[in-house]
């Protein structure tokens, strides 16, 4: 069981499942650009689009990565076909009323906004999109910069991740981590679920909630 008095929420593979977005666009990148792209999709979840780049192609200018990354980022808020809720999801984010969160994505905000919207989900008053941050997960910075912004301290925040980079910035950024679908398994997550209608939430009297998983 994990207490917390802030969520703060990663968006693809978390609460809304975008994966075949994700592979047509990243498929017709790595063929593009003569790569593997089974061996491409091994990298991209969790990270802005820009560092998947540098982590793939080592020695291109980084200005290159970010030109092309601004161009994927407009293909894919273009393309909705099979975005969907993680089973769970709407009933999870309409149980967060009046709890403090935020979401924290790699995705920017028209993105995240054509995402959650095509899922049919509330997007959180607070987000930390690309944009608002200087460097991609693993770093720690956006999990951090939510917490500051909901005024809660790290220390009781629980990240909610599917991915290994986002596991690896929760856990950088002193948080717990719910871990949520197959991918985060194998990362070793403080919590895992298969889908959010695995989690169970208890409001305690004190403010704090209560993360478990369903019996």
């Amino acid at each position: 069981m994990l207490t917390a008095r802030a969520l703060l929420l990663d968006m693809d593979g978390t609460l809304v499942n975008s994966d075949a977005v994700v592979e047509r666009v990243w498929r017709r990148w790595a063929l593009r650009h003569g790569l593997d792209p089974e061996e491409a999709l091994k990298v991209v979840h969790g990270r802005q689009g820009h560092a998947t780049m540098a982590a793939l192609l080592p020695d291109r200018p980084v200005e290159q990565n970010l030109a092309e990354n601004r161009e994927m980022l407009a293909e894919e808020t273009a393309d909705l076909d099979g975005v969907v809720p993680v089973p769970g999801a709407p009933a999870f984010m309409a149980a967060l009323a009046g709890l403090p969160h935020a979401l924290v994505t790699s995705a920017d905000e028209a993105l995240a906004q054509a995402r959650m919207g095509a899922a049919g989900l509330p997007v959180p008053e607070v987000r930390v999109t690309a944009e608002r941050v200087g460097a991609s997960k693993p770093d720690p910075e956006g999990f951090l910069k939510g917490a500051a912004e909901l005024g809660v301290d790290p220390a009781d925040c629980v990240v909610f991740e599917d991915s290994e980079a986002g596991i690896r910035a929760g856990r950088a950024a002193g948080m717990p981590v719910v871990g949520v679908g197959p991918r985060a398994a194998a990362f070793g997550p403080d919590l895992h679920v298969t889908d959010l209608t695995r989690l169970r939430m208890e409001r305690g009297a004190d403010g704090t909630v209560l993360l478990s998983v369903a019996g």
